[in-house]
């Protein structure tokens, strides 16, 4: 347990930080398994987009690494082609 009150503010907001970054690394994973699991390409093309928004969001806030985003979005660019739909 920290001693001082800078110490204990800081294990607070890293608590806070924490939960803010878990939920939207599963917010992430949702939106992944969504165009995975799409049926049709208009649906995977519309699914993809935002899908790459929100990884182009996360990277430049640090909470994944860019290279795991840009690797993401390149799997899911042929998954979507695959389909049929437009990445």
């Amino acid at each position: 347990m920290p001693n001082n009150k800078s110490a204990i503010k800081r294990m607070i907001q890293a608590r806070k930080r924490a939960a803010r970054n878990r939920a939207q690394r599963s917010r992430l994973k949702t939106a992944i398994k969504k165009v995975l699991n799409a049926q049709d390409g208009a649906q995977a093309t519309q699914l993809f987009r935002e899908t790459e928004a929100l990884l182009d969001r996360l990277a430049s806030r640090r909470i994944i690494h860019p290279n795991k985003a840009a690797r993401q979005k390149a799997r899911l660019a042929r998954r979507v082609l695959a389909l049929g739909g437009t990445p």
